[in-house]
């Protein structure tokens, strides 16, 4: 692959992190629309805009061979309900004054993702890589120990969105087709809810002000473009290179959370960023010599 490509895949890839890490302020100027209400119209309107991403791009023969495989369906059924879960607590929990959990809950992921793949891909872990897990199952102890409290929405995000990324690993379909298969199956759901939606609900667009409207509208938009960015530099930069770029989003809702929404960083919090933040630094140093070694052994 050439330079320009590559150069093309880290943009895409810093766009994509980006976008995710800048999200609660999207979801913070819905706050008086409950989580549960501005989930429905981001299932809504990510299917329509991944439908017209379709009729524009193509694509259409995908969608067609999945709908042939049951197996691939029931998957993609339970991973379309990991994601909405994934979707449901992240908004919560933005629009709740806990955007240090969520941050500390996208932390977490890639280390829960080396420990689903030992488990279930059967891949073996490096000395490095188990030091850093180690670390991480460390400082969530040290907080239910010593403070007493579970990192409930942490573990929570991580644990979702680590599964639906093992799930998708065995659904052989791109992020556009995936996306709007999922958010197809969600629909009935989300079509019930608004057949018997109150005409006081906050996601109600026939007494809702044209602003609020355009903001829901917006869901779409907000939830697919960082996906598509992030397929885009998955097929032009290595999966390696790719995960120094996953700590963008939540250093992003940290600094947000801290600095401009002033979340307080209690003494339990920062015990746990700080073994997770240790965890990560061994494990971003094991990721760059595991790929010099790869690189010099070619």
């Amino acid at each position: 692959m050439n330079e320009q490509e590559n150069r093309k895949g880290i943009l895409l890839a810093i766009a994509a992190y980006s976008m995710w890490g800048f999200a609660p302020l999207y979801f913070k100027l819905l706050s008086q629309v409950s989580a549960a209400e501005i989930l429905l119209h981001r299932i809504i309107w990510s299917f329509i805009f991944m439908m017209l991403l379709l009729m524009v791009t193509g694509g259409a023969a995908n969608i067609r061979q999945v709908l042939k495989r049951p197996k691939q369906l029931a998957i993609l059924t339970v991973t379309s309900t990991l994601i909405a879960g994934n979707w449901l607590l992240f908004i919560w929990a933005v629009n709740n004054n806990h955007m240090l959990d969520a941050s500390l809950g996208y932390y977490i992921n890639p280390l829960f993702n080396v420990m689903l793949g030992m488990v279930f891909l059967s891949e073996r872990l490096r000395p490095l890589q188990w030091l850093a897990v180690g670390l991480a199952a460390l400082g969530v102890l040290i907080q239910v120990i010593s403070f007493g409290s579970i990192p409930i929405v942490s573990i929570g995000l991580a644990v979702s969105f680590g599964l639906y990324a093992l799930l998708r690993k065995k659904v052989n379909i791109d992020a556009k087709s995936g996306l709007l298969l999922e958010t197809a199956i969600l629909m009935p759901v989300a079509l019930a809810y608004l057949a018997w939606m109150p005409s006081d609900a906050g996601a109600n667009m026939l007494t809702n002000d044209w602003d609020l409207n355009l903001l829901l509208m917006a869901a779409g938009i907000i939830t697919s473009l960082p996906l598509l960015c992030f397929a885009g530099a998955a097929v032009r930069i290595p999966l390696s290179v790719l995960g120094f770029f996953q700590y963008i989003g939540p250093s992003i809702m940290f600094t947000l959370a801290v600095v401009y929404f002033d979340e307080p960083f209690s003494l339990e919090k920062s015990v746990t960023f700080g073994f997770i933040w240790c965890a990560l630094v061994i494990f971003t140093v094991d990721m760059a010599n595991n790929r010099r070694q790869r690189r010099a052994s070619r």
